[in-house]
């Protein structure tokens, strides 16, 4: 006897002892659901209006509220009529729903709560938020999608099931060996936290601002304006250079004055410069210092502390104000010179025009 004949005979044995009185039971259970879902979603928009909690009492919440209802009037109908009685595979018509059921309310309560969790935070989350609300989501479906799993009756072949997705994991593994390299370098990426969305960083010979933080790749936005991608793996086993992780950086510039100037006034325009710019900080104090005999001059350093964010406006100030300042008190910047010594003497024969 086939599945289908079989099938169709249950079906009709069942559907003898179906009635007038039951449709009508049926029918009943659907209003009554139909009515309470009705009245407990216009319940939760009243109450959106007044209430503290707007990311959770919304529109959003009566529609899911509403659509469970008519979902567990649907199925205690087909209770009530004997449809959910049929055999499966081994099990009901009744069970698959039922799962089915819980899986579609545990995935609207998972997207819910994500949504929640992303919108308490303000108008604009941290990465690591939005982080912790996919981890929360795709754990919350993985959970149902099992639990479902042993309501639908099919339980005894979870483990054969789990086992034929643990081989499929391996040949997958295989073939996508850097998607998962990817994806595990981004989870620690996430606990090591070295950079964040808006962080200026230096990468290899990359560099520029972090744009967006995801599961296989980071996006930088670089110093030209174009847009860089690097895989997580790539980048969790790089130097990471975070231009902008402290309050303070230090800045470090040279500059060369002549031998024949003098290098004690040449530092005490350089420190007065200094201290004519605010964002210099005055702790830790700056060093003005000669720091080497050149060949065509007395190099001077200059080390100063300014905040992170503002170092390149610093820097570009500072370099123009001790020039302009050094001109100012006459002292010489000397550009590279060289004299040549010849073995013989040379002969300059001068014609006469």
């Amino acid at each position: 006897m086939s599945w289908t004949f079989w099938n169709s005979t249950v079906l009709g044995k069942n559907m003898q002892g179906l009635t007038i009185s039951t449709l009508l039971e049926a029918l009943l259970i659907l209003i009554i659901t139909l009515f309470l879902g009705r009245l407990l979603r216009r319940l939760i928009i009243r109450a959106s209006k007044t209430t503290h909690f707007p990311w959770i009492v919304n529109q959003d919440t009566a529609d899911i509220s509403f659509r469970m209802f008519v979902l567990g009037g649907v199925i205690g109908a087909l209770y009530k009529v004997g449809v959910m009685a049929y055999s499966i595979a081994g099990t009901t018509v009744g069970n698959i729903a039922f799962a089915v059921g819980f899986f579609y309310f545990m995935y609207l309560l998972a997207r819910k709560s994500k949504d929640y969790l992303l919108m308490s935070a303000g108008k604009k989350p941290s990465p690591e938020l939005q982080i912790q609300a996919k981890v929360f989501y795709y754990t919350v479906l993985t959970i149902s999608f099992l639990l479902a799993l042993n309501l639908a009756g099919i339980g005894t072949y979870l483990g054969a099931i789990l086992a034929a997705a643990g081989i499929t994991g391996i040949v997958l593994g295989f073939s996508a060996q850097t998607v998962v390299s990817n994806f595990i370098s981004g989870l620690f990426m996430y606990f090591d936290r070295p950079l964040k969305i808006g962080d200026p960083v230096k990468i290899g010979d990359l560099g520029g601002v972090v744009e967006d933080m995801r599961i296989l790749s980071t996006r930088i936005r670089s110093w030209d304006g174009t847009l860089i991608r690097i895989p997580n793996e790539k980048l969790f086993n790089s130097n990471i250079i975070n231009l902008q992780h402290y309050p303070a950086r230090r800045l470090d510039i040279k500059v060369g004055i002549a031998y024949s100037a003098d290098a004690d006034r040449a530092m005490e325009v350089i420190k007065k410069t200094l201290d004519e710019m605010p964002l210099v900080l005055a702790e830790p104090e700056p060093l003005v210092f000669v720091d080497d005999l050149g060949d065509n001059a007395v190099v001077i350093s200059i080390r100063v502390w300014t905040p992170s964010e503002k170092w390149f406006t610093v820097k570009t100030e500072l370099v123009h104000r001790v020039k302009k300042a050094l001109d100012d008190a006459g002292i010489e910047i000397p550009f590279p010179q060289r004299v040549n010594w010849f073995a013989e003497e040379l002969k300059v024969r001068i014609e006469d025009r």
